[in-house]
């Protein structure tokens, strides 16, 4: 085999398109607008219209989607936001960053999503928002969270980072809460060359405070009618989203393939493939198994040169960071045990029949 094997293979998709690439970028470089400039404006609406959403407002990151969110609801010192206590570090830190308590919710052994049965019983009057988050690129049970969200006017923010073209009884996530959050870092299904990230509501008040807020709490320059911070998409990074995003079906698409190869090759009884749920749109961010005896299996990978990825290894309620917030041990044996046995195998859309070959013999070979 000629060619190696990347977990994520950025390089090789951006050689696809690089003539495309490079013009956007050269366009952007020849204006000298770097901040702010048209792309900006034009990926917002296209985005929009991608999702069928009213609004769309970049951002610097996905981590940042969330926490200007949480701010545009007002969510300060005190209040509580339910979400899962297993994903990304971003979904819990920027609740504690603006000085409000996670409250986790365990999750469904198949999807990896929050478990909805619960989620009745973790809403307090102190709730001001709920965070699903579409972990590996397949939708959470919204139609329920969102039953019980209405119920007690809770607002929920949709963690996208991971879903963009992902949909939900065919609704694209981002567009069923009242924000939807969007990462594009660079291994995303729609990544660009940097951080960057993306905010979407149906609201136009939101939308409005999501705007100012980006842009350090202001409408015209120097007069700053809020608190607000520096969180704006930079131009050259939705210049090259504008070119990559014309493709993106394609691509998710094309993981897809390769999630279903995998599958193929993949079946043993020691083996639980990732869940494909009726009613959505798995794209496939990630291809995660569960296995026994993980650790050993990632090591022996490492040791073929294989590569690999935990998502995620601690769930975040037992992260020294966020001890305070009172869980222990025990708490969410579901999420605990999840943490215990996925392992994530490589996906992109470079990847070859005979690379998914060397990767599943390698593993059937391990638990031989």
């Amino acid at each position: 085999m000629n060619k190696p094997i990347h977990m994520v293979d950025v390089v090789g998709q951006y050689a696809r398109i690089r003539d495309e690439v490079d013009e956007a970028v050269r366009k952007v470089m020849d204006s000298g607008r770097f901040i702010l400039g048209p792309e900006v404006g034009e990926l917002e609406c296209r985005i929009a219209g991608y999702l069928d959403v009213k609004y769309a407002v970049g951002c610097a990151s996905g981590t940042d989607a969330l926490q200007v969110a949480m701010m545009a609801l007002g969510i300060g010192p005190g209040d509580e936001v339910v979400t899962t206590p297993f994903s990304f570090v971003a979904t819990t830190e920027t609740i504690a960053l603006l000085g409000a308590r996670p409250v986790y919710l365990d999750i469904q052994p198949g999807s990896f999503n929050i478990d909805p049965l619960t989620l009745e019983t973790a809403i307090t009057p102190k709730t001001k928002a709920i965070i699903p988050v579409h972990l590996y690129g397949q939708a959470a049970d919204m139609d329920e969270i969102m039953a019980v969200a209405d119920k007690h006017h809770i607002p929920v923010i949709e963690d996208s980072a991971q879903a963009l073209g992902a949909s939900y009884k065919g609704k694209k996530v981002c567009t069923i809460g009242a924000i939807g959050c969007i990462s594009f870092f660079p291994s995303k299904n729609l990544g660009c060359f940097g951080d960057g990230g993306m905010l979407t509501t149906n609201d136009e008040e939101l939308w409005k405070k999501l705007k100012v807020i980006v842009s350090h709490g202001s409408q015209t320059r120097y007069y700053h009618e809020v608190l607000g911070v520096n969180s704006r998409l930079d131009t050259i990074q939705a210049a090259v989203l504008k070119v990559k995003l014309q493709y993106l079906d394609e691509w998710n698409e094309a993981r897809r393939k390769f999630a279903a190869r995998y599958d193929e090759l993949l079946t043993h009884p020691r083996f639980t493939l990732p869940a494909r749920i009726p009613d959505r749109d798995h794209i496939f961010h990630q291809y995660t198994l569960r296995v026994p005896d993980r650790d050993r299996l990632a090591a022996h990978l490492a040791e073929q040169k294989i590569p690999h990825g935990v998502y995620y290894p601690v769930p975040l309620h037992l992260q020294q960071a966020f001890a305070d917030a009172g869980f222990g041990r025990g708490s969410f044996p579901v999420a605990e045990q999840a943490a215990a046995e996925v392992i994530s195998l490589p996906m992109h859309t470079e990847l070859t029949d005979e690379q998914q070959k060397v990767i599943t013999t390698t593993i059937r070979k391990f638990y031989a």
